[in-house]
């Protein structure tokens, strides 16, 4: 027999799909302040918000009339008709958060409008409105929300600890504070004071006043617009990575969002520039038109689909790598020593393991080529509270009509000058290995090795890639030699290595002649990367994948580079032109910097001249 659920039931079963957990209720009433038009938000917690949690806003607020409204389902003022679906702006929509909420709790409104000369106080237990009265309180919104799912104990047996629940809270409240550094936010859990923003739109100082890490100071700027749609933000130097995609936090039109497409456009912009299995920290801010993006594909809008993908990876990023390219990005010698590496990261990698998370995205890093990265001038900031991040977007609404909120975001980009060899002058070399340098500021080590590698592999991919080949006879032939198993499919490396600039073929069981060889390579350079390259082939390998390929080419330039050599004047001059022309001159292929930085007033610093 089939019949129409009571309202009740209904509204218990649509609840467990808006609010999940106490910080689904975090969101949702977090964000609806922020629709309201807020410039203060308070919010506390106690108990992972399990028994309390409670916000408090001075935004808009709702008439006295239309407070009952407000929790009946699908009831909004964000959008009228269908068509506003291709133009949200607002954080809620749908108009289930504040019904479904109710439906699982006890709650409390205490709401007043600015022309309204007292305030409206509303109690709602399980669904049921139980009181109705005037009051008096400031303008702007109040909700108290306890004894989550009370009336479904089954859902409330699979809550998490209180600091599981908190933690999660405590990621949420720390990203939307992030997306709108323009409005003060405050975070209390169980009556301990864990930050504040100032609220003047200051994105880096929003960052450093909800994360404790000193080395947050030292992010870069990015700011990169094209075709109407808009990425800024901060990224780290690639002397700061992680573990983990934790610390990439990504934002679109001040929606918090996970999404693979603006991961991988980091992983593009970092290509070639970090250790394998290293991770950025990243915080993204993606504006672009409403029109060519769903919001609406998620039930906790947790995820967006952009109409382009492609042109927003490529968008994102050609910003990373514009931002990489200049001074501000250069690794400087404090990064290394003073950074105390495993202090640290240690200490930011337990914080980020200590409470389990909601989807953080995890991607494996994609192939694509960088360009350029340099260096800034250190700005100091001031020190921070604490806490950690995680992934959480949003389902709100409020029955009154609010102001059209945007992000104000101010990016502050020192050192953002693009980078520029013709500024250095070469000094010498030290130990055979380091070319020092000076400009007008700074005094430079280059390793040598890993300059001369990243030179080589530019020139090999650029080979490899190139229709036409540039090779050079030679007189002696080299002989190599392989496994059998090698053998076996020795027409896809013979192919691979033939389109490098190499002239080889079988000359017996196991054994290959080569008699021509890449223009940019001495005798032994090729052959010690011939070896390494067949040494690094196992059977089975994909050699029709361009991935493998470039793996096998970065792990065999290490051999056949330059180490120790003593070079002449007009030698490192060469290298430094040849490492000028690379597209990503700051990293050898595998990660390590070819070179960093010492401004001089570091080093009037170590010799207490300042």
């Amino acid at each position: 027999m089939i019949r129409v659920l009571e309202k009740k039931v209904a509204d218990k079963i649509a609840a467990g799909e808006v609010i999940e957990r106490p910080v689904s209720i975090v969101k949702e009433l977090a964000e609806n302040a922020v629709d309201a038009g807020a410039s203060v938000i308070t919010i506390e917690i106690k108990n992972g918000g399990k028994s309390y949690i409670r916000v408090t806003d001075n935004g808009c607020g709702i008439p006295a009339a239309e407070t009952e409204t407000a929790f009946l389902r699908h009831a909004t003022s964000k959008i009228s008709t269908a068509k506003d679906l291709d133009a949200i702006r607002s954080l809620g929509f749908r108009g289930e958060a504040l019904a479904s909420i109710a439906a699982v709790t006890h709650t409390e409104l205490i709401t007043k409008t600015a022309d309204e000369k007292a305030g409206v106080r509303l109690l709602i237990h399980g669904g049921e409105i139980l009181a109705k009265e005037a009051t008096g309180c400031p303008d702007g919104t109040t909700m108290v929300v306890t004894d989550l799912f009370y009336n479904t104990p089954a859902r409330r047996k699979f809550l998490k600890s209180d600091g599981a629940e908190s933690g999660q809270i405590i990621d949420f409240v720390s990203q939307i504070a992030l997306a709108y550094p323009g409005i003060r936010f405050r975070l209390i859990n169980n009556g301990r004071h864990l930050f504040s923003t100032a609220g003047k739109g200051d994105l880096h100082g929003a960052i450093l006043s909800v994360y404790q890490l000193a080395e947050y100071r030292d992010l870069v700027a990015v700011d990169y617009t094209e075709n109407g749609t808009c990425v800024k933000g901060y990224i780290s130097r690639p002397s700061l990575t992680r573990t983990t995609r934790r610390n990439q936090i990504f934002f679109v039109n001040g929606r918090v969002v996970a999404s693979k497409v603006i991961e991988k456009g980091v992983n593009e912009g970092y290509r070639e520039r970090l250790f394998e299995g290293r991770h950025p920290v990243a915080f993204l801010f993606i504006e672009t038109d409403p029109a060519r993006l769903d919001v609406n594909i998620h039930p906790n809008k947790r995820e967006v689909r952009f109409d382009d993908e492609k042109a927003v990876t490529e968008i994102v990023s050609k910003g990373v790598r514009q931002a990489l390219g200049t001074m501000a990005a250069v690794t400087e010698v404090k990064n290394i020593f003073t950074a105390a590496p495993k202090e640290t990261e240690i200490r930011a990698e337990q914080t980020e393991r200590k409470e389990e998370q909601v989807d953080i995205k995890q991607i494996l890093s994609t192939k694509r080529r960088p360009e350029r990265k340099p260096e800034p001038e250190v700005k100091p900031q001031p020190a921070v509270p604490s806490v950690r991040e995680e992934n959480a977007p949003y389902t709100a609404d409020l029955s009154v009509k609010v102001p059209t909120v945007k992000a104000s975001i101010s990016i502050e980009a020192p050192g953002q000058k693009p980078f520029d060899f013709a500024d250095l002058e070469i000094t010498g070399v030290i130990f055979d290995t380091y070319i020092t340098a000076v400009d007008r500021e700074n005094f430079y080590l280059i390793d040598q090795h890993a300059a001369h590698e990243r030179v080589f592999y530019e020139k090999l991919v650029g080979e490899y890639l190139a229709d036409e080949k540039l090779r050079q006879p030679i007189l002696t032939p080299i002989m190599v030699e392989v496994p059998l198993d090698v053998k076996e499919n020795e027409y896809d490396w013979l192919d691979s290595l033939g389109d490098m600039g190499f002239a080889i073929e079988p000359f017996g069981m196991n054994s290959y002649v080569i008699r021509e060889i890449p223009t940019f390579m001495s005798l032994s350079e090729a052959e010690d990367f011939v070896n390494v390259f067949v040494e690094n082939i196992s059977s089975g390998t994909q050699l029709s994948n361009t991935v493998v390929i470039n793996k096998l080419i970065t792990r065999s330039c290490k051999s056949a580079v330059k180490a120790h050599d003593k070079l002449s004047m007009p030698e490192l001059r060469a290298l430094m032109d040849q490492l000028a022309a690379c597209r990503n001159p700051f990293s050898c292929p595998h990660g390590r910097p070819t070179f960093i930085r010492l401004s001089q007033y570091q080093i009037e610093k170590m010799f207490k001249r300042v």
